[in-house]
């Protein structure tokens, strides 16, 4: 799975470290497909991430192979 960011996701990764590329595809990856209420051709992908027990929330766009991150954050 190839990872692509987008320049607000490059912007908010200074502040949000402890998100790295491996909790982000394993979101995705097992997380059902949510369509995003407000955008047209955005997903969501909530997930609880095992070994921290917090949940994921990852916003992305389908390119292809790819999948570009527009933004990720902690919900609890």
């Amino acid at each position: 799975m190839k990872l692509e960011h987008s320049v607000h996701w490059k912007l908010k990764k200074r502040k949000r470290k402890d998100i790295v590329d491996d909790l982000i595809e394993y979101a995705i990856r097992f997380s059902p497909v949510f369509c995003d209420k407000n955008w047209e051709g955005v997903f969501n992908a909530v997930y609880r991430i095992p070994p921290m027990g917090r949940t994921l929330k990852v916003v992305y766009r389908r390119m292809g192979d790819r999948f570009k991150i527009i933004t990720a954050f902690w919900l609890d």
